[in-house]
């Protein structure tokens, strides 16, 4: 048997024991990525849950369930779905209101014409 009872079978042994670790401590520091990833999103919101989803991150170590709570807190943003989902219930979707906006801008835009007009006829008169 090639490399048996010599110093290359202890220097392969050995390169394989540290391909293993590295190995188990990239998988390790991935997992801690990914799982700490709730976390970094609520500070970078500035959320106001920002105790609840540490809590909740933590403790999905142990139950996986939770951490996928604390995902959809981080990322949601609730105050805006709550809005949403009121607009929606009482049938003001952002089409409506967008051309509601657009009927308001096109009676002020006619409105500050007719001061205009009223104000070049003063000057004229005076």
């Amino acid at each position: 048997m090639p490399f048996v009872d010599s110093g290359v079978d202890t220097a392969l042994h050995i390169m394989a024991a540290v391909v293993l670790i590295g190995t188990i401590a990239a998988a390790g520091y991935g997992f801690w990525r990914i799982h700490e990833l709730p976390i970094q999103k609520a500070h970078t919101k500035e959320h106001h849950q920002i105790g609840l989803i540490t809590a909740l991150t933590w403790i999905g170590f142990v139950w996986h369930w939770v951490w996928v709570i604390a995902v959809f807190i981080a990322f949601v943003d609730g105050e805006q779905a709550l809005r949403r989902i009121r607009d929606i219930w009482k049938g003001n979707d952002e089409e409506s209101t967008g051309s509601y906006q657009h009927e308001k801008h096109t009676q002020e835009s006619s409105s500050d014409s007719v001061v205009a007009d009223h104000n070049d006829k003063e000057a004229e008169y005076a």
